[in-house]
């Protein structure tokens, strides 16, 4: 229906410029997929796919950034591809009913590290000075920490780009655009790897998921370019209240059940 085909446009534009800017667009696409009838996990899987090309759009505004430190792009990309591959397998695996019962929690998870994402990056900060003469330890404990995320990215990918950046601030770096420079490439990587088992799995519906990724791309790149003249603290406080009310929607919703 055109009316259901608009909303979802509407829903990828507003996802892809709200992950150029703070990351959370899945609580706006994710939540209007599912609102128009798809199943949970198909829906999980098109949204995944969709918003590739808003991502991909905001690294291309993004791209002055990467020439600074490729060998620790191209690290965090392989081990982000790793652990996105083996959480969509997981989501693949995970019958419908389960989903949706384990649903609410990961957008608890995502709404509470977004909310304060501030403060997660602050405590980061300042956890930094107690590992600065232990870098061994402190490299492998950021490859776990990104892993983990990139496997919670493949499994279900509300909220990971905040906990990227909390990663990124253990490796050290402080340059906020650096930071979600490597946050939208990194997040590229990981749905692009997780195409290989939807696809294979039959679970994308590619027309809503075109519709959607044209609307993303719009968004994504426009909110990237234009990301200095945007009032990010209103659009982090409207991001934080969808994801509250899906939250609570969706703890609801299982209750009935």
């Amino acid at each position: 229906m055109v009316w259901q085909n608009l909303l979802i446009f509407g829903a990828a534009f507003l996802a892809g410029a709200i992950n150029g800017i703070a990351g959370g667009g899945s609580f706006i696409l994710f939540p209007a997929l599912m609102f128009v009838g798809i199943p949970p996990i198909t829906a999980n899987a098109t949204n995944a796919i969709a918003l590739l090309p808003g991502t991909l759009a905001s690294a291309g505004a993004y791209r002055h950034e990467f020439d600074k430190d490729k060998r620790s792009l191209i690290q965090v990309c392989i081990l982000g591809a790793i652990g996105g591959l083996a959480g969509a397998i997981l989501l693949l695996r995970t019958p419908s009913a389960t989903f949706l019962q384990v649903l609410p929690y990961l957008l608890l998870t995502a709404t509470l590290a977004f909310a304060f994402s501030n403060k997660l990056t602050i405590w980061v900060e300042q956890q930094q000075s107690r590992f600065a003469n232990l870098k061994e330890l402190r490299t492998v404990l950021i490859t776990i920490l990104q892993l983990i995320v990139a496997v919670y990215g493949g499994f279900f990918g509300g909220g990971m780009g905040i906990l990227f950046l909390a990663s990124f601030a253990l490796m050290g770096m402080t340059n906020i655009h650096r930071m979600n420079a490597y946050k939208v490439i990194l997040t590229s990587c990981i749905n692009a790897v997780i195409i290989i088992p939807f696809v294979n799995a039959g679970v994308i519906l590619w027309q809503e998921g075109a519709i959607a990724a044209v609307g993303a791309s719009f968004g994504g790149y426009i909110s990237a370019y234009y990301v200095q003249k945007i009032d990010q603290i209103l659009v982090r406080r409207f991001v934080i209240v969808i994801g509250a009310a899906m939250t609570l929607y969706f703890f609801i919703k299982s209750w009935i059940a």
